[in-house]
């Protein structure tokens, strides 16, 4: 493929096969007060050089992990990436590799795809997982949506805390289906029982429920299951995957869509992104999942063999009967993902969600011990809990990061949750790291007291 842009005769020689003129007559349809026109303010021509010169000195106002240590979460966690990762992925023909339509020249990345599949299955005790998602958040709306499809019904009901940026991705998604977004949420951020069972109704399409939620509580998932199916409505749970190394898995509690971010699997923070989200569902399900799946069968010469056994996507059949408009499988960030789980083994992700339970749940008691400091709520935890704290939180982490802390979410910047510092704890902090920061909120208490 040629990286040429078009000549200026190329261009006339297009426009005149289209029939117009110009290329401004293609903008017709656009309202003048809907055009830009000369409100770009776009730099002058530079050379390669004064580029990357100018890019490098922007990367240098990024606060990159390897210069501050983070107790940062709230879905994006801190885990270290073996190497082995990403001597894989940057395999050339995994790295460059486009979509598998051809089985026959695509055997590693469909069964690539079928091991994240089939390890995905196992994390989350359900019966089938797709080729991955963009990330969580769209995955949850894609989940949603799934549900709507199934039972044509139109409220959900969101039981206890779930993370605002994913309800934010959700509405935006689902905005045009008439869907009305109902909460269950108790003052501590759970959910609250009662007030569910006043809300599931038959109009219910699905029940939403966080594990760990927003704040990092662990909700009733086993009250929470029975009144929702008790109105035929689906249980999604949004799940931390580390988490399903100790907690039981949601298959075990008879959800119908698992969906969360596969970030924590072996890919880096990356300042937001590229991220992975996961779905996994019930075997009822299979025909209305979105994204694609990878399936496993014999050749003519009865060799084993993977193929693309799904797709659902707009581009490949009639619009009116797609189930979603996923449009990639987030193939790297998935291969990433399948390395990571097979170092780790069932046991690694035991022993590494243990680690991470119980290095939080040292740092909670120290945070205790501080004056002026307490927990958000006394509900159990997993790897994160909310701080309630003596001065506002942003004055925390701007101290801080003075002393290369970034000591946890203000969740004051969301006017959804109560505020306070949100703090999230991975096999990464050491205990002097964790004394660290229980010495910087004594800073505070200190202060306060002189």
């Amino acid at each position: 493929m040629s990286y040429i842009p078009n000549t200026r005769e190329e261009q006339e020689s297009m426009l005149r096969e289209i029939g117009v003129e110009k290329f401004e007559d293609l903008l017709d349809s656009i309202p003048e007060s809907l055009r830009l026109k000369d409100k770009f303010e776009l730099f002058p021509a530079i050379s390669e050089y004064e580029a990357v010169k100018l890019l490098y000195e922007y990367s240098k106002k990024n606060l990159s992990s390897s210069d501050y240590v983070t107790f940062m979460g709230f879905g994006a966690y801190d885990h270290y990436v073996p190497a082995l990762v990403n001597m894989v992925i940057d395999r050339s023909e995994f790295k460059t590799a486009y979509t598998p339509y051809q089985a026959e020249v695509s055997q590693g990345t469909l069964q690539a795809i079928y091991e994240f599949q089939s390890m995905i299955c196992d994390l989350t005790g359900m019966d089938v997982s797709n080729a991955s998602m963009l990330d969580g958040a769209s995955a949850l709306a894609e989940a949603i949506l799934m549900a709507q499809a199934h039972n044509r019904k139109s409220n959900v009901i969101f039981a206890g805390s779930v993370n605002p940026n994913y309800l934010n991705v959700c509405k935006t998604i689902v905005a045009g289906r008439n869907l009305t977004f109902l909460s269950a949420e108790s003052s501590d951020g759970t959910c609250d029982l009662n007030k569910l069972e006043d809300l599931v109704s038959d109009k219910t399409t699905a029940v939403v429920v966080q594990h760990p939620n927003a704040y990092g509580n662990l909700e009733d998932v086993e009250s929470i299951e029975s009144i929702t199916h008790k109105h035929g409505a689906l249980l999604i749970v949004v799940v931390d995957p580390i988490s399903l190394g100790i907690l039981k898995s949601p298959g075990e509690y008879d959800a119908d869509i698992v969906v969360g971010e596969g970030q924590s699997l072996g890919i880096p923070l990356s300042f937001g992104g590229p991220y992975l989200g996961l779905f996994a569902t019930k075997q009822e399900f299979i025909r209305k999942i979105p994204g694609r799946l990878s399936g496993m069968t014999l050749d003519a010469e009865g060799n084993r063999s993977f193929v693309l056994t799904l797709q659902t996507r707009e581009q490949q059949i009639k619009r009116e009967r797609a189930t979603s408009n996923i449009c990639t499988n987030q193939g790297l960030m998935m291969l990433a993902a399948t390395v990571y789980l097979t170092i780790l083994g069932k046991q690694g992700i035991r022993e590494l969600a243990d680690i991470c339970f119980k290095k939080a749940h040292y740092l909670a008691q120290k945070v205790k011990e501080i004056e002026g400091y307490s927990l958000f709520n006394d509900k159990p935890f997993f790897r994160e809990f909310l701080i309630k704290t003596p001065v506002p939180p942003a004055v925390i982490f701007e101290e801080g990061k003075r002393r290369g802390i970034l000591p946890g979410v203000d969740t004051s910047k969301y006017p959804e949750l109560h505020p306070g510092l949100l703090v999230a704890l991975t096999e990464k902090r050491t205990q002097e790291q964790i004394d660290s920061l229980v010495e910087l909120l004594a800073y505070f208490s200190n202060r306060l007291n002189d």
